[in-house]
């Protein structure tokens, strides 16, 4: 039980029991999570001095937590924030988590943007704006836009955009994909809801209950947004522009196809480090789509 007068050692050992208690599997790891986030340590302040004492108040917001985590609520979720890329991106219930999983696509992406010269980036349902704002941030040269049907999406954005300081280079706005995009861009990037019909019921309950929905569900197969934006992609693509694609482990075949039939060449399909198909990607022609 948490108590005041507890060091920060006692503390992360009380938590860990009570969330392995919970059946959490990052048990540990969450307990120490929490106690940075409430004392504004680091893991190695924490290691350096085990004995250092929690206030109340500090005790009083890390039951907070510890009942949030309990039932179910992401820590991410929790202390409003997650690592991406080596930077902390603010999340809340409007958003996805930035995962590592689609740290696949920033790999790949920067793979064929240029270092040192000027370019246009547009992404596709931006959520926290992750993937358009590391992108810029490896690329001082890169301009981008990020666009969300969602209003409060778009807010979260907006705000790591400024905490990162990339607001002279990012821009952001409301659209249904491209529905409502003007212009041409060297590479389009997206994140798009993927999961099927079928497949909503059996999410973990920490996305089932904590991700908006509207980010995760993709149409009856989990394809609808890849048709869309593959029809009209080329539309707003520089010549041999890239589009890169994050996709489910099992949908590489299919949105690979998509991208074929659309005219796009050079399509690939990409592993994540688990060996799971994660991104796709594919070449606009040389001459630009006509619009």
């Amino acid at each position: 039980m948490l108590r005041p007068d507890m060091t920060l050692q006692e503390a992360q050992r009380s938590l860990t029991s009570v969330f392995k208690s919970g059946g959490i599997d990052t048990a540990n790891l969450d307990a120490r999570v929490l106690i940075e986030a409430v004392t504004g340590l680091t893991a190695t302040d924490m290691a350096r001095a085990p004995e250092r004492g929690l206030s109340a108040p500090e005790i009083d917001c890390l039951r907070d937590y510890q009942a949030q985590r309990l039932e179910g609520k992401p820590v991410s979720k929790i202390i409003g924030q997650r690592e991406f890329w080596g930077r902390l991106f603010q999340v809340n219930e409007h958003v996805l988590d930035p995962r590592p999983d689609s740290e696949t696509l920033v790999e790949a992406a920067l793979a064929h943007l240029p270092e040192a010269q000027a370019f246009q980036l547009l992404d596709l349902g931006t959520g926290s704006g992750c993937l358009l704002l590391t992108l810029l941030a490896e690329r001082a040269q890169g301009q981008g836009l990020g666009v969300d049907v969602s209003e409060p999406a778009l807010v979260v954005a907006k705000a790591n955009s400024q905490s990162l300081n990339l607001q002279a280079r990012a821009r952001f706005a409301s659209s249904h994909w491209l529905e409502s995009v003007v212009g041409r861009f060297d590479m389009i990037v997206s994140n798009p809801p993927y999961i099927s019909d079928a497949e909503m019921a059996s999410l973990d309950k920490n996305v089932l209950d904590y991700d908006p929905h509207l980010a995760l569900k993709g149409g009856g197969d989990g394809m609808d947004p890849y048709r869309h934006i593959c029809a009209k992609a080329q539309d707003h693509l520089q010549a041999d522009g890239w589009l890169l694609f994050e996709i489910g482990a099992t949908q590489g075949a299919a949105v690979g196809e998509v991208l074929r039939q659309a005219g796009f060449s050079q399509v690939q399909v990409l592993p994540d480090l688990a060996g799971r198909d994660r991104v796709v990607m594919g070449r606009a022609p040389s001459a630009p789509a006509r619009k």
